[in-house]
């Protein structure tokens, strides 16, 4: 689900809390747990849009680096509300090229999702301590998808605990370090499955399951 909040909100996804302004966005992934709630009195107004994605479309999101689980503070807001507004009228209207239109309009507003998140990641990266030993270890992870990822390898690697690197690496990237592993053998996984003539099961050792 795509959450796009209007106004003032407090958010809290698998118990931990955030206070968030309005313009922002939140695409969650299946099975989090979430609750949300106005800081004030106030009603709280937000747009809710259901989507299934497609292979496909799942390895978009991830090449272009799309935060999941994490509130993002929407840039260009005006765009955006504009996006939600068209397709609104356009699902509404039912015409010959609305599932078109709706992928059209859900890849601009995942861009801008996107680009809002990393242009806040880059200004806060020099805060997160480790962060280019994290950026390598990310790099890795989908360069070697095969490779049995383990977190207590990779944080006794770089010299920190196993809880501090789980918090780091989440600060970081917007994403757990386990779903990030799983995240880049589903790209491998698309990726063979479209481009090549192997078996499932090859393919399924080829991206780090025996």
């Amino acid at each position: 689900n795509l959450y796009i909040f209007k106004t003032p909100a407090v958010i809290t996804i698998n118990g931990n809390q955030t206070a968030v302004s309005g313009s922002t966005a939140l695409i969650l992934t299946t099975g989090c747990k979430k609750s949300f709630r106005s800081p004030t009195q106030k009603n709280l107004r937000f747009d809710c849009i259901n989507f299934r994605p497609s292979s496909s479309e799942k390895q978009y999101m991830s090449s272009i680096k799309l935060p999941m689980n994490t509130p993002v503070r929407i840039q260009e807001e005006i765009t955006l509300f504009s996006s939600v507004r068209s397709m609104k009228t356009n699902f509404i209207r039912q015409g010959k090229s609305v599932n078109e239109l709706m992928e059209l309009y859900m890849k601009i507003i995942f861009i801008l999702i996107s680009e809002s998140y990393i242009n806040t990641s880059e200004k806060n990266s020099a805060l997160i301590p480790r962060y280019s030993e994290l950026k390598k270890i990310r790099s890795s992870i989908y360069e070697n998808p095969s490779f049995e990822w383990n977190a207590d390898d990779v944080s006794m690697r770089i010299g920190i605990s196993r809880t501090y690197f789980h918090r780091l690496y989440q600060e970081a990237f917007g994403i757990t370090f386990l779903r990030d592993v799983i995240e880049s053998r589903l790209l491998r996984s698309t990726e063979l499955l479209t481009s090549t003539n192997l078996s499932i099961s090859t393919i399924s050792e080829k991206c780090g399951y025996e």
